[in-house]
């Protein structure tokens, strides 16, 4: 399944405020939602072309953090998100809660899912990535019969060690993560905030024939030229907040500098 978005993409975050049951949880239900509806509303009148909802603030985050208080709340935020704008709407749930998340977009009807450890193993700061999820996932998937929800599979993902296959390129990552299904691939620099490698990501784009590669951290409106000349979008969250602090609130003026450099890009291709 694919998700047809444009060349040159802007996926924004919006980060629900923590939920139900995390240590930093503070806001009611109302409350959090209102905030999710009013930030994904800010980011598809300024011309974003997707959003993804993604329970940010709930660090420490649990590893397969499929506990029924997180489902329940996701679910809530991110119905009324897709309820409130036209650009599709995707989900994340922190850890490696993918499954939960497949289920989340399609009872809430969401469009795509951003998935962590989809192939090979990985040590996460929430501890061994031992199994990878592709099998799991695609079986559920299918039993949900939420074949219109499509998988964007993190590789090499960011807050992670990857010594246990320091031998695979990033062309192996991206080659197994097609042979698995996913429906596009997702790189990353170290952290939340880092700029990708440009060689990996070109190398990635290089391995990916037709399957679509997205920049996931690190974009900022200066290097979107750059990233767009291998990818089809870029994921973005710490540049549209207040000091480029992915916790803080949006920046109006950071958001339209963004989108700005995006329509600048689009232009100079003929996009």
């Amino acid at each position: 399944m694919t998700l047809a978005l444009p060349s040159a993409s802007l996926i924004g975050m919006v980060h629900a405020r923590a939920l139900p049951g995390a240590p930093r949880h503070a806001l009611s239900m109302d409350e959090i939602e209102c905030t999710a509806i009013a930030e994904a509303r800010l980011l598809a009148s300024a011309g974003f072309d997707a959003i993804i909802v993604e329970n940010m603030h709930d660090a420490p985050y649990l590893r397969c953090a499929a506990v029924p208080e997180t489902i329940a709340a996701m679910t809530r935020v991110v119905r009324a998100v897709v309820g409130a704008v036209t650009i599709p709407v995707g989900v994340q749930i922190l850890s490696h809660a993918n499954s939960a998340a497949l289920a989340v977009a399609h009872v809430a009807g969401a469009r795509f899912i951003r998935c962590e450890g989809f192939v090979f193993a990985s040590v996460s700061d929430e501890g061994l990535v031992r199994d990878a999820c592709a099998g799991d996932l695609l079986r559920d998937r299918v039993r949900l019969g939420a074949e219109g929800v499509a998988i964007w599979a993190d590789i090499r993902k960011k807050h992670s060690s990857h010594a246990i296959t320091a031998d695979l390129t990033m062309r192996d990552w991206v080659h197994g993560a097609a042979f698995f299904g996913a429906d596009a691939v997702v790189v990353t620099g170290r952290e939340t905030g880092d700029p990708v490698d440009g060689g990996s990501l070109e190398e990635a784009a290089g391995a990916a024939a037709k399957m679509p590669v997205f920049v996931g951290s690190g974009a900022t409106p200066t290097s979107l030229g750059r990233l767009f000349a291998h990818a089809r979008g870029v994921i973005v969250g710490s540049a549209l907040k207040s000091g480029g602090i992915w916790s803080n609130e949006l920046d109006t003026a950071r958001v339209a500098a963004m989108v700005s450099a995006r329509d600048a890009c689009r232009g100079a291709t003929g996009g």
